[in-house]
């Protein structure tokens, strides 16, 4: 296996194992609002966010941003609850068409700026795993074509489930959206006061 399949694998692994519960719940609940019909806007939202992990991740693995875990992981604690307290708002309180549409771009935005928190988190991950290596180029391009093959599993999952959850089981998309960003708000939550706890 050569070196660019090997960190493929490590960077799928790193967001779609069970373990990968902080990126995993930020996907969920950035994503759980869109329907069968949406895709182009969830394409536009994982985009976002690619874009913003991809700078920071390059950026911190070839150490030009410099970034402690004791800060990091409580922020990308701080983006689940923050993405799924508005995903929960947007369901409960109603708007007009012109707030609807200021507010998917408010949601576009923040997928980037929050990708930008996640990045530091990826990195700190990827330096573990290059230690002394110099050639980082081709190791950090297969990781993060391996973040992109994860996250796209944990987005068709969390699709199909609304899928199965709308059309299968009966229930509300609205209903939907408020049970799973609930959850994702709950989990992350506790995530965060362990983390400002027990910094890394």
């Amino acid at each position: 296996m050569n070196e660019f399949t090997i960190y493929l694998r490590m960077g799928y692994h790193h967001i779609a194992a069970i373990g990968a519960w902080d990126h995993i719940l930020f996907v969920a609940a950035l994503t759980a609002a869109y329907g069968p019909r949406e895709w182009k806007r969830i394409a536009i939202l994982v985009t976002a966010f690619t874009i913003g992990h991809s700078i920071t991740l390059a950026l911190a693995t070839f150490e030009l941003v410099h970034a402690s875990a004791a800060v990091v992981e409580p922020l990308i604690a701080a983006t689940i609850v923050v993405t799924a307290l508005a995903a929960i708002r947007d369901q409960l309180v109603p708007v007009t068409e012109a707030a609807a549409h200021a507010a998917r771009i408010r949601r576009y935005a923040t997928a980037l700026g929050f990708g930008l928190i996640h990045g530091l988190g990826f990195a700190s991950g990827l330096r573990a795993l290059l230690g002394a290596e110099s050639a980082i180029a081709v190791p950090l391009l297969g990781f993060n074509l391996g973040l992109e093959g994860g996250q796209a599993m944990v987005v068709t999952v969390i699709f199909l489930l609304g899928l199965v959850a709308e059309r299968w089981l009966g229930v509300l998309r609205r209903d939907w959206v408020l049970i799973l960003s609930g959850a994702a708000a709950g989990i992350g939550l506790t995530l965060l006061l362990d983390r400002l706890a027990n910094p890394s």
